[in-house]
């Protein structure tokens, strides 16, 4: 299994359950191999936007042969109900700069004669079952005083549509007009498209699980370092934990 992050706090979290860790360098990043829970996993850093995280994609499947990719990362909320502090497990994604009008209809990827790819369904229900079971259990462990810094009251999991771009979506003109053109979608990111794309070709399991750092709009004002240290990447370590447990 490859376990992917998008942010160096998560991955860190990751590296730190690995006992016999063994870095790899391929293609400008570094991959490390070792074990998790007595599994055989591949850690690595997507890198930024979906060049990098198709390249890394690749790599994965070609270099290192894994059969199946959980990627964990932040996101922006766009979907009413989804706030901070919950967290989306993708069922399909899409790319929403995706744009080869008038050749193709917006959205389309050309080629594929799609706009949308799908999360692997049975990896995907057992990822979200291990974020249910996480998400009854870490608001407790969190404490109050995070939970009330973040705002967060009761966190859910969400699963549906996740959209993917190569923008950095944190203004409320942005975030009302990708609701208005896709009202489907739970929230906004940088990279999952890119690997639900490479997995579809490569006929690999793809699930990605987000957790939602901000509203991506104008009022996204958290403190992200903290919020990375003190809520994502904790969430991350023990949705993996309790996935990999249950294998």
């Amino acid at each position: 299994m490859a376990i992917v992050s998008a942010l160096h706090e998560e991955l860190a979290a990751v590296l730190d359950l690995m006992p016999d860790e063994q870095q790899q360098r391929v293609g400008g990043r570094t991959y490390w191999r070792g074990h998790l829970y007595g599994q055989e996993v591949v850690a690595v850093l997507s890198g930024i936007g979906k060049v990098a995280a198709a390249t890394t994609a690749t790599a994965l499947i070609e270099r290192f042969g894994v059969q199946r990719i959980v990627f964990t990362g932040v996101a922006g909320g766009l979907a009413p109900g989804v706030r901070v502090g919950d967290v989306v497990v993708a069922q399909q994604f899409l790319q929403h700069d995706m744009d080869a009008s008038p050749i193709f209809p917006r959205h389309e990827v050309p080629g594929y004669g799609r706009s949308t790819f799908e999360a692997d369904a049975g990896l995907t229900a057992q990822l979200a079952r291990a974020c249910e079971q996480v998400l009854r259990e870490m608001p407790v462990q969190l404490g109050v005083d995070v939970l009330q810094s973040f705002a967060m009251d009761t966190p859910r999991c969400h699963q549906g549509l996740l959209v993917s771009g190569d923008r950095f979506v944190s203004t409320t003109v942005e975030s009302r007009a990708l609701c208005d053109e896709l009202p489907r979608a739970l929230a906004v990111e940088m990279e999952g498209a890119a690997f639900a794309q490479v997995c579809h070709d490569y006929g690999v399991p793809l699930a990605v699980v987000r957790t939602i750092s901000d509203r991506a709009d104008d009022a996204a004002h958290v403190d992200f370092p903290r919020f990375l240290r003190e809520v994502a990447s904790r969430y991350s370590s023990a949705i993996l934990e309790t996935l990999l447990r249950t294998q």
